[in-house]
């Protein structure tokens, strides 16, 4: 039996994917473990598009994100991240603050409108 080096293999993490084939697009999402994973990136190119992207600096005071989400769609695709938010929100997962449980998703998005 062959080892599984993806991120699956990895204990807590879940990956999904959905294709909208006639758009030709689609969005892959990563759940993290339930206390949430460390995170850090670095965004290139002349407008790169992300949500909560900010938040995966080093100076900032987020230490663990508990989604990631990589889409196609453009900005239209970064809308995905509020389902994910949804679904961890129901599932009671999240950055405990004084008013709620906040779940940070980032996401980054592919300029792919002229594919599909």
């Amino acid at each position: 039996m062959s080892e599984n080096r993806t991120l699956t293999g990895i204990p807590g993490f879940l990956v999904g994917h959905w294709t909208h084939a006639q758009a030709r697009t689609g969005c892959t999402v990563i759940l993290c473990p339930p206390g949430g994973a460390v995170a850090s990136a670095s965004f290139l190119g002349p407008s790169p598009g992300t949500r909560e992207g900010v938040l995966l600096s080093p100076d900032k005071k987020v230490e663990r994100v508990h989604a990631l989400l990589l889409t196609g769609g453009s900005a239209f695709g970064l809308g995905a991240a509020g389902g994910v938010v949804r679904v961890l929100e129901e599932r009671g997962v999240g950055h405990e603050t004084p008013w709620a449980r906040v779940p940070l998703v980032p996401a980054a998005v592919i300029y792919d409108l002229g594919v599909g």
